[in-house]
């Protein structure tokens, strides 16, 4: 049975004002503001050299044709002895080629420095968006996809280089060639100007008519290729399961779907476009009409000659193009400016868990922790802890235990502040957690969890992961204390070999070893282990074991486990039932004596 088809990604929200954006936008590209003048003056060159384009028609029909005098500014330049015929006609075809060659220079130089410019906006503002994701809460995240953020740094954020180095300094450049073409042409004949002048408006009403809805058009095709970005994403992260159950054409399937869904709102939105462009060019064609009309009736009365004609339509003819690039610029850019109310939009979310105004710093704490009155839930659900106290002296190892969903990582994640619980406090030493820098309280603390994350990076890069500046030899002697020494000897570079995508050139084991040796190397006084050997099997557990008993000797450490045997040496036994504190007690007493809460 097939699948039904995808719901739609999202649904567009209204949509940001086109100049809260521009500004926005120009802000960030503020910093750049030399260099987008610099680009600014050498799109303002192709002016004069689109000046200089009809002229050579007009020598060729009034003065090498029509023995006409030269007009004044030729006159002043030309030489006496270049005033024959043939001459003239040479004169005339020197400035075709000039001409030509001037206009590809400008252009090749206009197009190298864009591209310049645009990679280094965009590069800016991606930094800067993918900083602030990984600064979000992961209340946040747990929200979104990932996806989502991939494409907003991608994608959305290449909005930068498409509205203010192709958009708006083009738009201000072409605005400039329109009113210098005005004026140039109204010299010759005013009133073919007016006429020529009189599609203007009617661009500008198209323009205004057709953004919006096209801005809405373009987020919804953002979002339907958004997902299925995901797809992919999602499917590649679990690729073994994908070929284990033997669902590859169901998940080609799946993306299909997406992937259809995202062409057919992107040919929606193009459509709304090409209709917008018939009208532009529509508008164009009449206004071309009639100066063409009204042209060659004063010609024929004389009150311009034909090579005149022919220089203020060749003008006339250029202003069309850029009037109708000025209407199609403010069209084009809806897309783009969907994409940058995205980008917006993930810079304008607050971290929930920010830096208290007054927090104070911490060097390194002695690890004494306390749990009072903690409740918290993920976003507007029932609480995953309640009401949970509990207190642990500095170097005191705490055994964790609870069935699945019953709030141990979600304490863990407390720790940690990752997130802020809704009632009470976490102390540090006696302090609130929340009254610490964060980068001084995560200083504090080093985590080894079940599902070991690695990096696409080299042993040695992984293991000082906490720790940038580690010398070689102090990786080397974490390495030795978490008992991976010797298999990372016997990788074919050693320290330097690349572990690939999350670790997957090595073993579940000895991924376990390189976690413990980047937390021996961090060297922080609170020590996080979440079942940190419940993937091993027995004989590697006993390896690991080792390496964690050396881990916590001076530390204070959480230790999550389901095995008994596992929590055996811990000082203090919290027991999590349904996010209650059901067991906690000294590890030589009852194990169901119940802590006072306080």
């Amino acid at each position: 049975m097939p699948d039904p088809a995808p719901a739609p990604a999202s649904t567009p929200t209204r949509s940001v004002p086109d100049g809260v954006l521009y500004r926005r936008l120009l802000a960030e590209a503020r910093p750049s503001w030399r260099h987008l003048a610099g680009l600014f003056l050498v799109q303002l060159l192709a002016t004069p050299i689109a000046l200089l384009a009809p002229v050579p028609l007009q020598l060729a029909v009034d003065q090498v044709l029509g023995h006409l005098p030269l007009p004044g500014w030729l006159d002043a330049i030309v030489p006496a002895g270049w005033r024959g015929p043939e001459a003239l006609l040479a004169v005339a075809a020197g400035i075709v080629v000039v001409a030509a060659v001037l206009a590809q220079l400008q252009d090749m130089y206009a197009w190298v420095y864009r591209t310049w410019l645009g990679e280094r906006l965009v590069l800016a503002l991606r930094g800067r968006v993918f900083l602030h994701l990984q600064r979000l809460s992961l209340v946040h995240h747990d929200a979104g996809t990932s996806a989502e953020s991939v494409y907003r740094v991608q994608t959305d954020a290449g909005a930068i280089e498409t509205v203010v180095v192709q958009g708006l300094v083009r738009i201000v450049t072409v605005a400039f060639r329109v009113v210098v073409l005005v004026v140039v042409a109204a010299r010759i004949d005013a009133k073919l100007v007016l006429v020529a002048l009189l599609a203007g408006p009617v661009m500008v009403l198209l323009a205004r008519r057709y953004r919006g809805r096209l801005r809405a058009r373009w987020k919804e095709a953002k979002a339907e290729e958004t997902a299925a970005m995901g797809v992919v994403q999602e499917t590649m992260a679990a690729v073994r399961v994908v070929k284990a159950f033997g669902r590859e054409e169901h998940e080609r399937d799946r993306w299909r779907a997406r992937a259809d869904a995202g062409v057919a709102a992107t040919m929606r939105a193009t459509t709304y476009r090409g209709w917008f462009d018939v009208l532009m060019g529509a508008t164009a064609g009449l206004a071309g009409a009639a100066v063409l009309w009204v042209g060659v009736h004063e010609a024929r009365a004389g009150v311009i000659t034909l090579g005149q004609l022919l220089l203020v339509v060749g003008y006339l003819t250029q202003l069309f193009g850029p009037m109708r690039e000025l209407g199609n610029k403010m069209a084009d850019l809806q897309r783009a400016l969907a994409g940058a109310e995205r980008v917006f939009a993930v810079l304008d979310t607050a971290p929930e868990v920010v830096d208290a105004p007054d927090a104070r710093p911490l060097g390194r704490a002695a690890g004494a922790v306390e749990v009072e009155g903690v409740t918290f839930g993920y976003g507007d659900g029932r609480p995953v802890l309640r009401d949970v106290s509990f207190r642990v002296p500095a170097g005191a190892r705490v055994g964790i235990s609870g069935r699945t969903g019953s709030g141990k990582s979600t304490l863990l994640a407390l720790l940690f502040r990752f997130y802020d619980p809704r009632e009470g406090r976490i102390l540090l030493d006696g302090v609130d957690t929340r009254a610490l820098r964060l980068s001084d309280l995560r200083r504090q603390l080093a985590l080894v969890l079940q599902d070991t994350v690695l990096f696409s990076a080299s042993v040695a890069e992984n293991i000082a992961y906490g720790r940038p500046g580690a010398t070689t030899a102090e990786i080397e002697a974490a390495a030795r204390a978490a008992d991976a020494h010797d298999f990372v000897a016997r990788l074919p570079h050693g320290y330097a070999t690349q572990v690939g995508e999350r670790g997957v050139r090595l073993s579940g084991g000895e991924r376990q070893r390189i976690a413990l040796a980047r937390a021996f190397l961090k060297d922080a006084p609170v020590l996080v282990l979440d079942e940190p050997t419940s993937a091993l099997d027995v004989g590697t557990e006993a390896s690991v074991m080792a390496a964690i008993e050396r881990l916590m000797r001076g530390r204070t450490t959480f230790l999550v486990a389901h095995r008994a045997s596992t929590l055996a040496g811990c000082d203090l036994r919290l027991h999590l039932e349904d996010g209650r504190l059901s067991a906690a007690s000294d590890a030589d007493s009852n194990p169901t004596s119940q802590l006072p809460n306080r």
